[in-house]
């Protein structure tokens, strides 16, 4: 079960589930206010509590009881409360591009209220264009386009409840700490080398859970599974070969 990131889709986790199809049942989901899951008007249908009951939700849809569940960025903040709430329904974790965190210097967190206004105030495009793909983005223009085209097709209030309810209340790896030393789950931590953003959070991320495994994928940043999908790919089928499933 694999969730994806703020601004993301299941589109986004493409390359790893043809990659696994010949040995593995992949599920990807649309995350709740984003592509085509349904948008809530409701501040309170966006917390990350709800979000990790919606991963449990789809488990139950498709019939999985037990299942690896993972995740990047906001989906992996995703899949990481779930297994802290439900360690009996998961086999095996995988957290890619682990992010700061409320309070967390540098974070999208910090940012996420003033995008949140951005949006309801210029519109998704304009503040998009800001926050996300405009030329302090680091991006070249064909990936810009394509990271704009993505997020023009999720409900602008969708995005701006999630900015708010979720990503502004993602908790810290210092936070969480003393419950992620009870984790007792395999645990795949991968970031890209050039993620300015998560590559510090990883790396406390790795150190706070009991056994698990990181890997760092060079030349790559913070979508680290489409920037070096055969990297990624070969550390995923690794860790799933070694008993993360």
């Amino acid at each position: 079960m694999l969730a994806h990131g703020f601004g993301g889709s299941a589109r986004n986790f493409r390359p790893q589930a043809r990659a696994l199809a010949p040995r593995y049942r992949v599920a990807r989901f649309d995350a709740r206010g984003h592509a085509r899951s349904p948008a809530p008007i409701e501040a309170d249908a966006y917390t990350p509590d709800v979000f990790a009951a919606d991963l449990g939700r789809i488990l139950d849809r498709i019939g999985i009881e037990r299942a690896v569940v993972g995740g990047l960025s906001m989906g992996a903040g995703t899949a990481l409360r779930f297994a802290l709430d439900r360690p009996e329904r998961v086999a095996g974790l995988v957290l890619a591009a682990f992010p700061p965190g409320a309070g967390a210097e540098g974070g999208f967190a910090s940012v996420a209220p003033r995008f949140a206004e951005a949006i309801e105030r210029d519109g998704l495009d304009a503040a998009g264009a800001r926050f996300v793909w405009g030329p302090s983005s680091g991006l070249d223009p064909e990936a810009a386009r394509l990271v704009r085209q993505g997020f023009l097709e999720h409900p602008p209030h969708g995005l701006a409840l999630t900015l708010r309810g979720v990503i502004a209340a993602q908790p810290t790896v210092a936070a969480l700490r003393p419950r992620l030393a009870t984790l007792r789950l395999p645990t795949l931590v991968v970031v890209g080398g050039e993620d300015r953003m998560a590559l510090a959070p990883s790396r406390d991320l790795a150190g706070a859970i009991p056994g698990a495994r990181l890997v760092v994928i060079d030349n790559a940043g913070h979508v680290v599974n489409l920037a070096q999908p055969a990297a990624f790919n070969a550390a995923l089928e690794q860790f799933l070969d070694d008993g993360g499933a």
